[in-house]
């Protein structure tokens, strides 16, 4: 079975030993996305639901590059360093998944890789 595999450039890539998305066959897996730009610059720094927007974007690209969308997401993980938020980031995940419906998780969790990003999403995806 082909495996496909898509990096985002991210400098911690290399460093930590994994890839924005990893697809098998119908099954892709997209690790847990921030809200980076393509220069590893934070957006949305104290808006957690224009960081959830961008991190949305970039599960989007990652999915893109192993030939899959956001339409063939069937699970989604939501971390928040305050569950409080979880309206603004609900939000935007509705936004992108309504019609969708994947099954999803929202935790809180008491940090993040720095402290400026409030969300991280992950995702998996079967596409045929």
């Amino acid at each position: 079975m082909k495996k496909l595999r898509y990096d985002s450039g991210s400098k911690w890539e290399p460093v930590v030993g994994y890839s924005r998305a990893v697809r098998v066959g119908n099954h892709i897996y997209v690790s847990g996305t921030t809200a980076t730009n393509d220069e590893g610059e934070i957006v949305g720094k104290g808006n957690v639901y224009e960081q959830a927007q961008q991190v949305l974007r970039n599960i989007e690209t990652g999915l893109k590059n192993v030939d899959a969308s956001l339409s063939d997401v069937v699970r989604t993980r939501i971390y928040l360093t305050n569950i409080e938020d979880w309206k603004e980031v609900g939000k935007a995940h509705g936004q992108v998944f309504s019609e969708i419906r994947p099954a999803t998780t929202i935790v809180e969790v008491s940090r993040l890789i720095d402290p400026e990003i409030l969300v991280e999403i992950e995702a998996v995806a079967y596409a045929l």
